[in-house]
């Protein structure tokens, strides 16, 4: 095998271990999600009444945080009258398990269009910022539903006791942070972007890795032709 022959080969060799190590990171999920369905009991200004809704609920890294979206894919609940356009502000807290524990408060907009009287209320996505303060996988399951409309207050509680929609792998952040109330957010910008699971930032992590194994394999090519030529001579 010829002295140059031998450089390229060291080098395809490296390039390809970089490769190898991006895929196998990408092969690892960050998140796991499920949609689940959720059997509300609620509690109305007009007596008991239930009804299921499929529940997804995702997440967008954000920071040392993340972005989480609940997702409401049927209506619950409903109004013996008309609710006018903005009569209606939901909100709900999403219950912590596994590494971590507690609540974390979402909220959205009020509905942009008149709901008819005794039809299922739709309940536009809901959003809130959960901060880890513990290291591990935590899970994210619905939790009580609170619909606030025309002076009257709705209360909608999970009976049968649904499994998590979502699964994180998370880090504490720095500071540590209330990874249990979790800030409140309008969640009037659902609509302009759809929603991701896992961290977003997952590409960059695996690009700085990739780039890292490259550099060790162009390193070790060059200490073996350093080598060589130290025999050689």
């Amino acid at each position: 095998m010829s002295y140059r022959t031998y450089q390229k080969r060291t080098a395809a060799l490296a390039f390809a271990a970089a490769l190898a190590g991006s895929a196998v990171l990408m092969a690892a999920p960050a998140a796991e999600a499920d949609v689940v369905d959720v059997n509300y009991q609620c509690k109305t200004p007009i007596g008991d009444k239930s009804a299921v809704s499929p529940i997804d609920i995702k997440s967008v890294k954000s920071g040392s945080g993340y972005k989480l979206t609940m997702s409401f894919q049927k209506g619950v609940s409903s109004s013996p009258v008309e609710l006018g356009k903005g009569a209606m502000n939901p909100s709900a807290v999403i219950k912590l398990g596994g590494a971590d524990s507690g609540t974390v408060a979402v909220s959205g907009p009020a509905n942009s269009a008149a709901i008819p009287a005794d039809t299922p209320i739709k309940i536009n996505d809901l959003s809130g910022t959960y901060t880890p303060k513990k290291t591990g996988k935590v899970t994210f399951t619905a939790g009580v539903l609170t619909i606030k409309a025309l002076g009257t207050t709705t209360t909608c509680t999970p009976g049968n006791n649904p499994k998590p929609s979502l699964t994180l792998d998370v880090t504490a952040g720095s500071g540590g942070g209330s990874g249990t109330s979790g800030s409140t957010q309008s969640g009037t910008d659902t609509g302009s972007r759809l929603p991701q699971t896992g961290p977003e930032d997952s590409a960059i992590a695996l690009g700085t890795l990739g780039g890292t194994v490259l550099l060790a394999g162009a390193a070790g090519a060059l200490w073996l032709t350093r080598r060589n030529q130290a025999v050689r001579r």
